[in-house]
């Protein structure tokens, strides 16, 4: 009679299967794949933490995520601060706010800001000084229209496909509530990039004048002081545009100006989130300020 409960035999190999799953559960542990997205930002975040990725890999590709996430809301120039040309304007008036302003394309309008022509490429108006009786409407090219509700990698695309490099931004009712350029959007994965208008960063103090000069906001204010003798303080802020921002209790926009001594601050370029370029003015005797800064 057979045995019902026979001994196991001792060279029987285990299960292959349960061996396997084990195993599989353990380097799950240990190399666990992200299963989210603030999954892939904790593990690109050991990786730097770990030497893996450098600083600038970093930055670029928790960049690249971000512009996934978020909107051309997010990141569009304010209708207010919108640089926008005038279609029944001269052509000495067109060039006087292309140089003040130093973009290179800018929204054509007619009668009304909202009634968007097209885009002008600033080079274009040199056919103009050849060309004196030529319309300014057969420069302008179609102008993108897109809702503040685009995700930014879409438009990134869009911008890609159809070599387009500035679109202007409407909310829910067609009125334009913004501007966004490609620059804009690369600007979220790579940083700041310096365009025709910026200039060598060894020196950011430029002279246009006697008693004028322009400079950019990030101007260190020790070297601001050192160039025009002034005691403009430096305890809570690091640069010009950051004390201007200060005196004005919010983000600078063009136009905006203040006073500190006898010199005059006036923002001459800016963006959503900062000033970019400012021009001072030495004020005559007779009209310098208090030591007392006066806000404009």
């Amino acid at each position: 009679m057979s045995d019902p409960y026979p001994a196991a035999d001792a060279n029987a190999r285990p299960a292959k299967a349960s061996g396997k799953s084990l195993i599989d559960r353990v380097l799950s542990l240990v190399r666990r794949e992200p299963e989210d997205r603030e999954g892939i930002k904790s593990f690109l975040e050991a990786a730097h933490e770990r030497k893996l990725l450098d600083a600038e890999a970093y930055s670029m590709i928790k960049g690249a995520l971000a512009v996934s996430e978020r909107t051309v809301a997010d990141i569009m120039v304010p209708r207010p601060r919108m640089d926008l040309l005038d279609v029944a304007q001269s052509l000495p008036q067109l060039l006087a706010t292309i140089i003040e302003t130093g973009h290179s394309r800018f929204p054509v309008y007619e009668d009304d800001r909202d009634n968007i022509l097209g885009i002008l490429l600033a080079k274009e108006l040199l056919r103009c000084m050849l060309e004196p009786d030529l319309d300014i409407r057969a420069l302008l090219r179609p102008a993108m229209f897109i809702p503040e509700s685009k995700r930014l990698n879409v438009l990134l695309h869009d911008f890609q496909q159809g070599s387009i490099h500035q679109a202007i931004v409407i909310d829910e009712h067609g009125g334009i509530s913004g501007l966004v350029t490609m620059e804009d959007v690369l600007e979220e994965i790579v940083g700041d990039i310096e365009d025709e208008f910026d200039e060598d960063d060894e020196e950011s103090i430029f002279p246009e004048g006697e008693n004028q000069w322009r400079l950019m906001a990030s101007t260190q204010i020790d070297h601001f002081n050192e160039v025009f003798r002034t005691r403009l303080p430096d305890d809570d802020y690091d640069s010009v545009g950051g004390w201007l921002g200060g005196q004005l209790g919010r983000i600078p926009k063009r136009g905006d100006s203040a006073t500190y001594g006898d010199l005059r601050l006036e923002v001459i370029r800016a963006d959503a989130r900062r000033a970019l370029w400012l021009r001072a003015r030495r004020l005559p005797p007779t009209r310098s300020a208090p030591a007392d800064n006066a806000i404009a």
